[in-house]
């Protein structure tokens, strides 16, 4: 099932009996938890609310079939438990890759929630919570009797229509132009997004329209998108506004060696964006970008422009060598990239 379309179901007040939620966006996994637990009714901790995790797992069952005193339904919730990795945890809670005659634990699960399912719907709600799953056996049998849905993260269209939700719900306007620039500004995950916009739609109050200089005035910036515009100054030649950048991320308490290894980075994937244009290639596949970062190609393909190959290359080298002799105790790391911003 499509989030979307999970979302959709909660609204409706529809609750299922198992679901497998996964993925990377895991603030809106966590709203859909909030919403089936609302709509669970009240929870009573060890009594119709059970947390499990990769500790406690073996107990699954016996906590399954632990009648919710008082109560006509328990809300049962395991949470990045190891069940659907490949190394599987066997009966006694150990792990295995050979005895393949060993019934797994996630096998014995699986084959206790296909022989009983019917029970399982009158008496749980079951939640299984990870980051990733790898296909097993007791995945094969939530696909089958449950939902299973994964959260991945939100493409810039997405996000934007739901920024405009939450803008509209306030009754604060803003563009779309604007909403590209937030999401360019403070990255995309939903759980920033959603501080930052909040944060926004306080300051401008009801009727008032949410402008790139509010976002400039109040929004945290992601450190790539200070990359970016540090970046774009090295560029345009301009030391001092570069030098005020770095001087700006280390007062927000930007650790100084995250800082060089980011801007590394940036510059490798400039360096990249030449060799892709050089040799006819797809960018984003080169820089191996995720759907929900296809905007960045327009921005890198632009910085691009502002450097020759052979200075990618010496920037590349001084940068490295800064991260050797830092470590050797020769430099200082912050005088160093100080020293590396004014060469460039």
């Amino acid at each position: 099932m499509l989030q979307e379309e999970l979302e959709q179901n909660l609204k409706k007040g529809n609750l299922s009996s198992i679901y497998l939620l996964y993925g990377e966006e895991e603030f809106l996994l966590e709203t859909c938890v909030k919403k089936i637990k609302k709509l669970f009714g009240e929870l009573l901790p060890g009594i119709n609310y059970i947390q499990i995790d990769d500790k406690n797992v073996q107990n699954l069952i016996s906590d399954i079939e632990t009648p919710a005193f008082g109560f006509n339904k328990k809300l049962v919730i395991v949470k990045k438990s190891g069940l659907f990795k490949k190394e599987a945890r066997t009966r006694k809670g150990s792990t295995t890759k050979t005895a393949k005659k060993a019934e797994t634990l996630q096998e014995k699960i699986a084959i206790y929630i296909k022989e009983n399912f019917e029970i399982i719907k009158e008496t749980v709600v079951l939640i299984f919570i990870e980051q990733e799953i790898d296909k097993n056996e007791l995945q094969k049998a939530i696909d089958k009797l449950g939902i299973e849905c994964e959260f991945t993260k939100l493409k810039p269209a997405q996000i934007s229509k739901r920024i405009k939700a939450i803008c509209n719900a306030y009754k604060v306007n803003i563009n779309d132009s604007t909403i590209q620039y937030f999401i360019e500004t403070c990255g995309t995950s939903m759980l920033t997004l959603i501080n930052e916009i909040r944060k926004l739609i306080e300051y401008i109050g009801e009727n008032g329209e949410i402008t790139k200089v509010d976002i400039d005035k109040l929004s945290i910036k992601e450190l790539d998108s200070v990359i970016f515009d540090l970046t774009d100054n090295i560029g345009k030649k301009d030391i001092t506004k570069s030098l005020q950048i770095l001087k700006e991320l280390l007062y927000n308490k930007e650790p100084i060696q995250k800082i060089l290894i980011t801007l590394y980075n940036h510059f490798k994937k400039i360096y990249m964006v030449i060799l892709a244009e050089e040799y006819n290639m797809g960018i984003a596949e080169s820089l191996d970008l995720k759907p929900n970062q296809m905007f960045l190609v327009t921005k890198y393909k632009k910085q691009a422009t502002y450097f020759k190959k052979k200075e990618l290359k010496e920037i590349l080298k001084k940068l490295m060598e800064l991260d050797y002799n830092s470590k050797q105790g020769k430099i200082d790391v912050n005088i160093g990239l100080e020293a590396i911003l004014c060469l460039m």
